[in-house]
């Protein structure tokens, strides 16, 4: 069963290309099955690979899949089945932390044609998909010059955009995984194919139509479903195909639309039309309205299938967490109301309904430890729950179509409590569901009084936004949303809020700290998975009299920066910041750092062999640290953490051998702490920059304030409870 004729098993030829900052990693592979490997192919190909769903023992990082849509022709000679797979990541443990998953979604669409006795198997990635773009194609045909032969063409190609820095070795796992699994394949299809002949299966005649009835030719002469089987190419253009015809009683009424609904193009008329129809034939449950539906429509400009996809995907998980109800049964915690820094606030200038958060007011970190993560999800969920109902009722009020709102965004007060990392990471979280689910519904966001910390968020959270949200961010430093070209472009005079220089009593909390004493103990949170992935998060460390603990991190490029976040569990510890141009001899190495182990040799001398970059930070027991630090050099940055003596005995200097030997061996008090670290590359932070000062020019003031023109490097270090 192995052997093959003509094109025998030429092996992938993996081909590197470059498209200005894009990567594309392509890979194609060609074979001709032979006579006796057929059998009449591609129909037992096809029996064996549906074999292989919905789980599949031979291919372990395949955990599993469901079928997300599946239909069939008329005359039962097209099938089509869409298929949602789960994938396993075979990463380093680093990059798979980083990343913040186990296993990656892939949508699949398999099309098996009977008579032309074809199966076309599309696939593409839904994690990740706005920073990595993978497309696969592969197709089992027959041969044009012997139909006992089956012809097999694989095509695959990967657009790495944005990977936290990591974007070279993810291009090699990729291409090694690639190459591995084409192999694999193969071997998997011809596994399944002697299953089937072990089964008595080594024959499939060929496919003849049914008897067609005078009456089914008749019904098959109406309009094109919109759900038909037409395989869409991944480059195929947006928009409904061409031979869609609308007769007069599927056409909107012109009114409905400026009403309602806005301009709309009649190709744009036609693909709104279709999907509602497709809807109301297949969906089992509520009908979203023309406006829901045109949010998404929008979203995928205006590419039906794509559209579909995206929505049907929503819908299904608004029936999974009864989000339709959330508005009724939801009600936030008196906690959440009183330091949940967000509320409605009339609207804009363009009617649409105006959100103010006051971001900088609010304790994350506590809402977090206070309420939990999915408590928090839940409420911002009911927000945008919120928001499209007021935008119904404003198109009502105003007697044209509003379909988004505005949000204003207060920074004053953000510092680097708010870079607590389960905080950022749940912030993606509740990013990517809002996108996903809501979209097209933020019309403008407005930014105003953005501190010099701000940069070093936006290199974290920028990545995750799409790019056409963040076409609509106008952000402003300090006093420049004030005047012409601020906020009274946007919004009235009368509703600009008090706390902004306005007349107006703005009701929105105002935050504050959530106090210790309301956190939730373990036991009361119940989110094992939660606790342990911030535990995960950080690593834990000890700290004796005269013996540190160090962490190493190598800097390539100046300009980096350099970010940290610890608790202190037990004792109080000074913490310090150097930099030096040789590494010094510590123990075993971590992936882009050193920490621990044998310490630098007590030859050094400060300002000669290294020099303090931070000054020294006395860190009490019970307090939490941010802080982060844009490096002026290239070299050896070490974090320390020392034991704090009593004023004046404060060691200024890097401890010994002959030290480090005396603590380990005298018994006395430790220090505890957990922390947390990261390097945002210098393209990267260059890159936020570089996008900030395009959302608007007020934030020209604030990008020169990064980074001083007397090249002292940027540090904003922050202690909270």
């Amino acid at each position: 069963m192995s052997r093959c004729s003509g094109l025998a098993s030429l092996p992938p030829s993996p081909s590197l290309s470059h498209q200005g900052h894009q990567l594309i990693l392509e890979v194609c592979g060609y074979r001709v099955c032979s006579e006796e490997e057929s059998f009449l192919h591609p129909a037992p190909h096809a029996w064996a690979y549906e074999k292989r769903f919905p789980t599949c023992p031979q291919i372990p990082v395949f955990l599993g899949s469901e079928v997300l849509r599946e239909s069939r022709s008329p005359d039962g000679a097209v099938h089509v089945v869409e298929r949602s797979c789960r994938l396993r990541v075979e990463a380093p443990r680093l990059l798979r932390k980083i990343a913040g998953v186990e296993h990656v979604v892939f949508v699949q669409r398999n099309v098996l044609n009977w008579r032309e006795r074809t199966l076309l198997i599309e696939a593409h990635n839904e994690t990740f998909a706005s920073r990595v773009v993978v497309n696969e194609s592969c197709s089992y045909t027959v041969h044009p010059e012997n139909e006992e032969w089956t012809c097999f063409e694989q095509c695959a190609s990967l657009d790495i955009r944005s990977f936290f820095g990591f974007e070279n070795a993810l291009e090699k796992i990729a291409m090694k995984q690639y190459t591995a699994n084409v192999k694999r394949g193969k071997e998997v299809i011809e596994h399944y194919l002697n299953e089937l002949i072990s089964q008595g299966t080594s024959h499939i005649p060929r496919w003849t139509p049914a008897p067609v009835r005078e009456e089914d030719n008749r019904s098959q002469a109406g309009p094109r479903d919109p759900g038909s089987l037409e395989a869409d190419r991944p480059g195929s253009a947006p928009g409904p195909a061409p031979e869609t015809v609308l007769t007069d009683e599927d056409k909107l009424d012109a009114d409905y639309i400026e009403r309602y609904l806005g301009h709309l193009t009649p190709v744009q008329e036609s693909c709104l039309i279709q999907l509602r129809h497709w809807l109301q034939e297949t969906h089992k449950g509520k009908i979203p309205k023309d406006e829901h539906i045109l949010r998404f429509l929008r979203a995928r400009d205006f590419h039906l299938d794509k559209a579909r996809e995206m929505l049907c995907q929503s819908l299904s998980w608004r029936k999974q967490h009864q989000v339709d109800l959330l508005l009724q049964t939801w009600r936030p915690p008196a906690l959440l109301e009183e330091f949940y820094a967000g509320g409605w606030h009339y609207q804009d200038t363009d009617g649409r309904p105006l959100y103010i958060l006051r971001l900088g007011h609010m304790d994350t970190k506590g809402l977090m430890k206070a309420v939990g993560e999915e408590a928090l999800l839940k409420h911002v969920l009911s927000v945008n729950e919120e928001g499209q109902k007021r935008c119904e009722g404003n198109t009502k009020q105003f007697g044209r179509p509003i379909s988004s709102w505005t949000c204003l965004v207060d920074l004053e007060g953000l510092n680097m409590r708010h870079l607590w990392r389960p905080g950022v990471k749940a912030l993606l979280r509740m990013i990517e569901v809002v996108e996903d689910n809501y979209p097209e519904t933020l019309g403008r966001l407005l930014i105003v009084r953005a501190p010099r910390v701000f940069p070093v968020l936006w290199t974290l959270i920028s990545p995750f936004i799409n790019e056409n949200t963040r076409q609509k961010f106008l952000i402003y430093s300090g006093s420049n949303y004030q005047g012409p070209g601020g906020l009274v472009d946007y919004l009235d005079k009368e509703v600009i809020p008090d706390f902004l220089g306005g007349e107006c009593v703005c009701n929105v909390p105002e935050g504050g700290l959530v106090p210790k004493s309301l956190y939730l103990t373990e036991e009361e949170q119940g989110h094992t998975d939660q606790l342990q992935q911030w535990r995960e998060t950080y690593q834990s460390a000890s700290v004796l009299r005269g013996a540190p603990h160090e962490v190493a991190v190598e800097i390539l490029e100046g300009e980096s920066v350099i970010t940290w976040d610890f608790d202190i569990l037990r004792g109080d510890v000074v913490f310090s910041l150097y930099h030096s141009k040789q590494m010094p001899k510590l123990g075993p190495q971590e992936p882009g750092a050193r920490a621990g182990g044998q310490l630098t040799d007590k030859g050094w001398v400060l300002g000669v062999d290294y020099s303090r970059v931070e000054a020294p930070l006395v860190c009490r027991e019970g307090e939490s640290i941010q802080g982060s630090h844009v490096t002026r050099w290239p070299g050896i940055y070490l974090l320390q953490w020392q034991m704090h003596s009593p004023p004046g005995n404060v060691a200024c200097s890097l401890p010994g051998v002959e030290d480090v030997l005396t603590a380990l061996h005298s018994p006395g008090p430790k220090c505890k702490l957990l922390y947390y670290y990261e390097v945002l590359a210098s393209e990267d932070f260059r890159g936020s920059m570089s996008s900030l000062e395009s959302c608007t020019s007020g934030f020209s003031q604030l990008s020169t304030t990064t980074s001083s023109s007397s090249g002292q490097s940027h540090s904003s270090p922050l202690v909270s409870r």
